[in-house]
Order: C-alpha cells, then structure tokens, then sequence
C-alpha cells in the first residue's frame, strides 16, 4: 500500500509504504466497541463513597441494655436504620471498574480504525517538522496550508474534535504549539489508541515513515 506524503505547505513531496497488517484489515465494530468500553472502565475512578456503619462516628456504646426496657434491642445508634447512622449498600470507593483487553485485541482495534480512516481519507501523512520554540502561529500556519488539500478542508474548519496530529517521538515545542487549539490534540505514535482516534475526525501523522514503524510494534 501507498499514500501520498505532504510538506508543511500542502504540497505533495513523495509516498509512503504502508503495511497492510496496519492500514489493509478489514472494519471490526465490535471489537472496537470493546476496546472502548474497556479503555473507559480503566480510566474511570471510583469517587462516590457512602460511610458504612464502621465507618461513621460514634455508636460505641450501647444506647439501653438488652432486655427490661420494652423497647426493640440495639446495639449501636450507628446502624443504618438508625438516623445518622451507617448507609446499608451505598457506593465505596473500593469498587474496581477495570476490564482486561489482552495486547493482540488492543492492536487488532487500533489497526481496524487506521483502516478505516485510511479507507475514507480521514488520515494525512506529512513530513517530518520541528519547531525551535512553541509558535502557535507558525502551527496555524501549517495547519491553514494542509487544509487545503482535497477532502481535509474540515482540519481548520471543524470547531470540535477536529484533529489528532501523531508525532514520532515526544517534542514538548511541537505539543505546545499545538496546544492552544481547543479542537487538536498531539500525541506519541507509542501512546496512540482507539479511543482518541474515535474521538477526532481526522488524524495528521507525521515523519510517516518514523510514526508508522512506531505504530506497528
């Protein structure tokens, strides 16, 4: 397989080969949609949390001795039919949401949304750049030139979740430069994943033949 690589000004400058264990598998729904909803569990923290009855002050001692007194017996004032007592089955911060993807799983869905974008032009490929210190102009530069390349004229018109741009390696001037759009994103090849690529429509990889080396270990 091959695709057309861009320079920063939007102009066709060469082709790359891709593999097509990446970029050639067929759609997968479900399987996606599982490496989603497992990606969401995993970040999902347990912050709700009712006192149960061990947990709430007071009730050390018994409020009237057992027998004698008519009334029913008890044995703290902090039982949950009590009023400020403990709560019976509210939720704990003990409780685990994870939910175990296995790597083959993780991968095989990764590569299935590559395709797919791929298949319906939501991926542009452009050479490598760097910048020498965070210039969002110079970003929004870029950014104004490759949105004139056919079919990729919603990168700078968009307002949300428009693109995910895929650096080769970490390079805090390139992120910062792009870290005052509110509808992009800049990630490591090594850290892309499904859930960011289903959150952004298009996705900008640069140094193609770098990133994609990356993606594919």
């Amino acid at each position: 397989m091959e695709s057309v690589v861009y320079d920063k000004k939007g102009k066709e400058s060469g082709k790359v080969t891709l593999p097509e264990s990446v970029f050639g598998i067929s759609w997968n729904p479900a399987l996606v949609q599982q490496v989603l909803v497992s990606q969401d569990a995993n970040r999902r923290i347990a912050i709700a949390h009712a006192k149960d009855r061990s947990e709430v002050r007071g009730g050390g001692k018994k409020p009237w001795r057992q027998k004698g007194t008519g009334r029913a017996r008890h044995g703290s004032t902090r039982s949950p039919i009590w009023v400020g007592g403990g709560a019976t089955f509210g939720p704990t911060k003990d409780r685990n949401f994870t939910k175990k993807i296995n790597k083959k799983m993780k991968a095989k869905a990764l590569y299935s949304v590559l395709s797919r974008k791929l298949s319906e032009n939501e991926i542009l490929f452009v050479e490598g750049f760097t910048f020498e210190k965070p210039q969002t102009k110079e970003a929004k530069t870029i950014l104004s030139a490759l949105a004139k390349v056919k079919g990729y004229d919603g990168i700078s018109a968009k307002r949300k979740n428009a693109l995910l741009v895929v650096m080769p390696d970490n390079d805090s001037n390139f992120r910062k430069s792009f870290s005052n759009f509110g509808n992009i994103e800049a990630c490591e090849a090594r850290n892309l994943n499904v859930t960011d690529l289903m959150k952004y429509k298009y996705v900008l990889i640069v140094d193609p033949k770098s990133a994609v080396e990356k993606i594919e270990k």
